[in-house]
């Protein structure tokens, strides 16, 4: 049954600010080891009945230790906790100083992640309630706070998804059957990778003044000789304690540092532009010897007229200076871009899903050991901590939303709807200020081939357009290039295709003709930029055969090889197929059981373990090569332009006079100190 889209809410998208400690902010993290328990109740509901949040929950029964931020899932040795689906309790006890308790003072309590639908209470009251994993939200708790004392924060947390959750799933019940035991049900999903839940990022008190820094929103333009660059910000300001005041009664002051803190230029006023000459721009790794540059935007807001004691609220943003445009390629600066990278996950040893600073650091490190230069957060926003990192390593981000397993018309109506554009609305508003973010993905492999994705994913990726112009928008496709409804809306052609793997399994003879057949068929069908998104084959570490067979590492390599060979004939050219590669997986994930996964999905170069198998060197070299031929590129630059400084225009004739200046601009110093 087709199912029209009709008027939906949307939730006013407004962003809210990473907590970061200034002349104005405290910030308390409550991470480490809380109370736990499951409602193991057949209809889950316990606790709501008997309202645990209105006392200790070690009062309520049984409660286990459980680290925060982690899944629940692999803590214990419980396999019902390993499995449960529904609501799980949190519980914690800190301090709150009577030094927050003040008239110039708000609280605010900001969850990073809790998966996935979430219920808050305080000392008993219940403050907030969200509906999505993987995204963070807040709310002031200045009220129900007892200051000078010991106060309890509960946080219940339900895993359970429905065709219309995101991403969906459908819960069975096995009633009436008399070989089931009574109220027996399974949590069922399309998505291959494990729903682990709990509360997966930390949990932060921060202090602010009454009237504060709401949001900052940044963009920017170059000028094509990278000469010069204009950064335009809106800052928008909330005040406690004067619901409705008119914007011109704040003082608003910008001021833009460089990385050593010298002040660049500086402004006022709640909107407007900052001009930088001679900017530093935001390169990604391989294209600049400058990677991840990164400005300082120092925000001052306080009130006019009024001489009650009132502290002005300091924030401090970084921002990185750089376009991203498409027209036959990707660009970034106005130079074309070649996306080398992988599909990751968040997931790792008993953490599950859980933030970790160790495991993040070791992740980015095999990423600059491998050379790639991108990643797409498959297939949900990953932590705030880890855009930051890309802002300043240069890892480009193609920024997904959890719209995964999106496979039956009952995902396509407008209850789902309504809730998309609100998640797309919370994950453009939080990484939008992000300079290693160059494009929203707003799905994963859903069936666009259905008649209502049209009109949905039009919808969609309209609604992260109107949020922010300056990035492309996409979805991840793996419907067919002549089935296929709603790759017409997208700016870059996104396409998953496992080629020698649930194509042709075993044949990689094949993989050159059908591939190069099947990626040139989609752009010549959408005459856009097209990126192979998820490519590869299983790999069971240890596993070996000569000559190779599946799940072998050596077959991977074979894989992987009759792949390169196909992208290098189709990224070269006046107008080049393809715009970037990026094999699945980066490593080694979990999954639900099944009979066709051995302990997880064992696609990944890497174990979960993060140990390389044999295809993380064949792949490492190819990466390596790619970054270095930029790398050759930009010496090749640097000998012109030395001829140019000496005085021989023979070799000039080729480089455009933008080009020239832009070079030119970047290695004045080290020209004059090498040929001068």
């Amino acid at each position: 049954r087709i199912i029209a889209i009709v008027c939906v809410i949307i939730h006013s998208a407004n962003g809210i600010l990473y907590p970061m400690e200034s002349e104005s902010r405290q910030v308390k993290d409550l991470s480490g080891r809380w109370r736990f328990r499951t409602d193991n109740s057949s209809g889950r509901d316990t606790g709501f009945q008997e309202r645990w949040w209105e006392r200790r929950l070690a009062e309520t029964g049984h409660v286990i230790d459980m680290p925060v931020p982690a899944s629940y899932n692999d803590i214990t040795q419980d396999k019902s906790i390993r499995d449960f689906v529904g609501w799980a309790w949190y519980e914690t006890t800190f301090f709150a100083p009577n030094a927050w308790n003040n008239e110039v003072t708000n609280v605010w309590l900001r969850v990073g992640s809790a998966h996935y639908y979430a219920m808050v209470w305080l000392n008993g009251e219940q403050v907030m309630e969200h509906e999505g994993g993987h995204l963070p939200f807040e709310c002031d708790v200045t009220m129900s706070l007892n200051f000078g004392a010991t106060n309890r924060l509960t946080i219940a947390v339900n895993n359970t998804l429905t065709p219309n959750t995101l991403p969906p799933g459908e819960i069975n019940h096995y009633n009436g059957k008399d070989d089931y035991p009574a109220g027996y049900f399974t949590q069922e999903y399309e998505f291959d990778f494990f729903n682990y839940a709990g509360i997966h990022r930390p949990v932060k008190l921060y202090t602010t003044p009454r009237l504060r820094i709401g949001e900052i929103v940044t963009s920017s333009d170059v000028t094509a000789d990278h000469a010069s660059a204009t950064v335009h910000y809106q800052v928008t300001v909330t005040d406690s304690s004067r619901v409705g005041q008119e914007m011109a009664s704040y003082n608003i002051t910008v001021v833009l540092e460089d990385s050593t803190g010298a002040i660049v230029n500086k402004t006022s006023g709640g909107s407007g532009s900052i001009t930088v000459t001679q900017p530093m721009l935001w390169w990604p790794v391989g294209m600049h010897d400058q990677v991840g540059y990164l400005y300082t935007m120092v925000v001052y807001a306080g009130r006019l007229g009024l001489s009650a004691p009132i502290t002005t609220d300091v924030y401090r943003l970084k921002i990185g200076i750089r376009t991203v445009t498409v027209d036959q390629t990707l660009k970034i600066n106005g130079r074309p871009f070649y996306v080398i990278g992988v599909g990751k996950h968040e997931d790792w040893d008993v953490r599950g899903k859980g933030f970790d600073w160790s495991m993040v650091v070791k992740d980015f490190n095999l990423l600059d050991w491998l050379g790639a230069n991108a990643f797409r957060t498959s297939h949900y926003p990953y932590a705030e901590e880890i855009m930051q990192m890309c802002d300043e390593r240069g890892i480009v981000v193609i920024d997904e939303c959890p719209a995964v397993g999106m496979r039956s018309a009952n995902n396509f109506v407008n209850k789902t709807l309504s809730h998309h554009l609100n998640v797309i609305g919370e994950l453009v508003t939080r990484d939008r200020n992000h300079p290693s973010v160059i494009m929203w993905s707003v799905a994963n492999e859903p069936s666009s081939q259905l008649p209502p994705a049209a009109q949905y994913f039009k919808t969609v990726l309209d609604r992260a357009r109107e949020l922010d112009p300056t990035r492309p928008a996409t979805f991840v496709c793996n419907a067919g290039y002549d089935s296929d409804l709603a790759t017409p809306y997208v700016d870059v052609v996104c396409v998953n295709k496992y080629e020698g793997w649930y194509d042709d399994p075993g044949h990689v003879e094949v993989i050159q003709k059908r591939l190069s057949y099947f990626l040139t068929q989609w752009h010549e069908k959408r005459s856009k930029p097209v990126i192979h998104m998820e490519w590869g084959a299983g790999a069971i570490a240890g596993f070996h055969s000569d000559p190779s067979l599946m799940y072998t590492e050596e077959y991977l390599c074979d894989v992987m090889r009759e792949h390169f060979a196909t992208f290098d004939s189709l990224r070269t050219g006046s107008n080049p197929v393809l715009a970037g590669e990026m094999i699945w997986n980066f490593a080694d994930f979990a999954t639900a059981q099944a009979t066709t996964r051995a302990y997880g999905n064992r696609k990944g170069i890497f174990t979960r373990q993060r140990q390389p198998k044999s295809p993380a060197f064949v792949i490492r070299d190819r990466y390596r090569a790619l970054r270095n031929q930029s790398v050759a590129e930009r010496q090749t630059e640097l000998d012109l332009i030395g001829k140019h400084w000496v005085g021989d225009y023979a070799f000039l004739e080729n480089m455009t006079q933008a080009r020239l200046n832009d070079v030119t601009t970047r290695l004045h110093s080290f020209i004059i100190s090498r040929y001068i």
